[in-house]
């Protein structure tokens, strides 16, 4: 009888410790604004740091940055947007918050951001943070959180400040500027879909950075610089979930989606000679 409580009470404890440490992970995803370790992700690396978003946020984190691109604004603004964002929304186009706020960056149409279905839609409500931001004296070597906070005029002055790592790296690898950074693992994608991804790109970079051609299951995009083909590559994967994306290959590198863990780059040479990238859907239907 002993033993039998003995057991009983090993295995409550266990239960027990198990139950503490899923809390604590999942308390620990949620206060990081990052996806738990087993769920669907994306992941950036530059330097020594890795950043990890779930597909939901990375689909917006490229339309921030690649709205960056389409302004032709340097990498810098594309850290304060998603700073920004990581802090008023955790990357999601919520359609809530505080009074009247919403959208990306909580914007409020009573203080004149726009109206509710124009704040909705994440390319709007990326141009106005922007636009507001580029009027910020000094934004280019002024402080991210400082800058961030001169156009959001939050209650929380500080708030953007834990984020800028995090919004750092996206911003390095979504932009270009470090190249085969930027990769997903989604279980279940959406049907291919390279004309939903055309016209996504077309979107966020705008029509005069990018040339795409292509058919069937796979486009061609050819873009102005190395740089900006990084980011046609690394905006592709993170929109992955949405468009169905199998594969991209640029230069002598190459990506290929992976349902059971995230995929590496492969490849080896210079990275700042191609300007194609080429993106391949499997079981695309003609269009």
């Amino acid at each position: 009888m002993k033993a039998a409580r003995a057991a009983l009470w090993a295995v409550l404890g266990i239960v027990v410790v198990l139950a503490l440490v899923a809390g604590g992970v999942a308390l620990w995803a949620g206060y990081n604004k990052s996806p738990l370790p087993i769920a669907d992700r994306c992941t950036a690396t530059a330097g020594d740091h890795t950043t990890t978003v779930d597909p939901e946020q990375a689909r917006y984190a490229a339309i921030i940055a690649g709205m960056s691109i389409k302004r032709d604004l340097v990498p810098r603004a594309a850290s304060i947007a998603l700073a920004t964002a990581y802090q008023e929304s955790g990357i999601r186009n919520l359609d809530y918050g505080h009074a009247d706020s919403l959208g990306l960056f909580q914007q409020r149409p009573s203080k004149g951001w726009g109206t509710e279905e124009q704040i909705m839609d994440p390319w709007y409500s990326t141009r106005s943070f922007y636009r507001e931001m580029e009027k910020v004296k000094g934004w280019r070597t002024k402080d991210i959180n400082d800058v961030a906070q001169a156009v959001q005029r939050s209650a929380y002055p500080e708030a953007y400040r834990r984020h800028e790592q995090n919004a750092r790296t996206l911003a390095s690898s979504l932009t270009g500027e470090t190249p085969a950074s930027f990769t997903c693992v989604v279980a279940q994608r959406r049907a291919a879909d390279p004309g939903g991804m055309d016209d996504f790109l077309v979107k966020t970079l705008g029509a005069a950075n990018v040339t795409i051609s292509g058919k069937d299951d796979r486009l061609t995009v050819t873009a102005g610089s190395p740089i900006r083909a990084w980011a046609v590559a690394h905006l592709a994967i993170a929109s992955t979930s949405v468009y169905g994306l199998s594969g991209v290959t640029l230069g002598p590198y190459s990506w290929a989606h992976s349902t059971s863990g995230l995929a590496e780059w492969v490849g080896n040479g210079p990275t700042d000679t191609a300007s194609e990238v080429v993106l391949v859907f499997d079981g695309a239907k003609p269009r």
